[in-house]
């Protein structure tokens, strides 16, 4: 079964959409497996010829929607049921915007459903951007998300939704220096500043995949990778070596923060691309995700 372009007069419309839904009751009355057939479109891609015409007004290939897949079911239910309401709305003559609709079953519009194995937070934009272009997500079956340094609330009270509606693992990949730390104990603990609300914030679920000290060695870095840390870097450090929490609750946290003050250099999550611009999507992450984190 096909869906077609509906943006034609209301009488057009309501006859599209009766014929949809008998097509679709016909089929299950011949115990057919239901599918739906709907264009795909795009506004960008990797072309870098100069020659795409990318448009979100014009199809790019078909997507089958079926019960057979994977986290499809809820999408079905979703189309359905909106032809339904915009069928009622062309037959009472009476005109509705996509916004009345989502107040008029706002149930439906929020069950998050997905088929990613796990979550990744990643600390920065550019390492976000590495991951996009290397399509990580699509290999990889996951979700990346990233708070361009330090995050905002939004972004944490997502990535806590996120987790608490879906049940997966969340890690988190951060520099290997005071300030990456300093992130990556936000989305676990919180931030000082609200940290009245930690409780509705922190994800202390999520693990801690790099970068790591020991990474400098198992992946043969070049020195010049390597950062001296600054006084107000080991004031950072020496601070947060102070916090409860990391002495009750993550302790191997706290050592490898104490590896980095007793050798006194930082570096990069990029540090790892002095070899191979891809072997974070290609080889770091995966073996972390098996069994590389704190």
């Amino acid at each position: 079964m096909e869906g077609g372009d509906l943006f034609q007069c209301p009488t057009e419309v309501l006859r599209k959409i009766n014929g949809f839904i008998r097509a679709l009751v016909v089929d299950l009355g011949h115990n057919q497996r239901l599918s739906i057939a709907v264009d795909r479109h795009r506004i960008f891609c990797s072309d870098s010829s100069g020659n795409c015409f990318c448009s979100s007004d014009l199809p790019y290939g078909i997507e089958i929607v079926s019960l057979e897949k994977e986290g499809h079911a809820c999408r079905l239910y979703i189309l359905l049921r909106v032809l339904m309401i915009i069928q009622q709305l062309l037959l009472e003559n009476k005109h509705g915007s996509k916004r009345d609709i989502y107040y008029m079953e706002q149930s439906i519009f929020t069950d998050i459903v997905s088929v990613a194995q796990y979550i990744l937070v990643v600390e920065k934009e550019s390492v976000f951007q590495r991951l996009a272009n290397d399509k990580f997500c699509e290999r990889h079956h996951c979700i990346v998300i990233t708070g361009r340094g330090y995050p905002d609330v939004p972004t944490r009270r997502f990535l806590r939704l996120l987790v608490k509606e879906l049940h997966l693992p969340a890690y988190c990949l951060v520099d290997f220096d005071p300030y990456g730390f300093d992130i990556l104990t936000i989305y676990r603990f919180g931030s000082m500043q609200m940290s009245y609300d930690a409780k509705l914030l922190r994800v202390s679920e999520i693990r801690w995949l790099g970068v790591f000290f020991s990474d400098l060695e198992r992946y043969q870095l070049p020195e010049r990778c390597l950062l001296t840390l600054t006084t107000e870097d080991k004031k950072k450090v020496e601070a947060m070596l102070s916090r409860c929490y990391l002495h009750q609750e993550a302790p191997q946290w706290r050592l490898e923060l104490e590896m980095m003050l007793h050798k006194g250099v930082k570096f990069e999550i990029e540090a790892l691309a002095a070899y191979s611009l891809s072997i974070l999507a290609d080889a770091y992450i995966p073996r972390k995700i098996q069994g590389g984190h704190i």
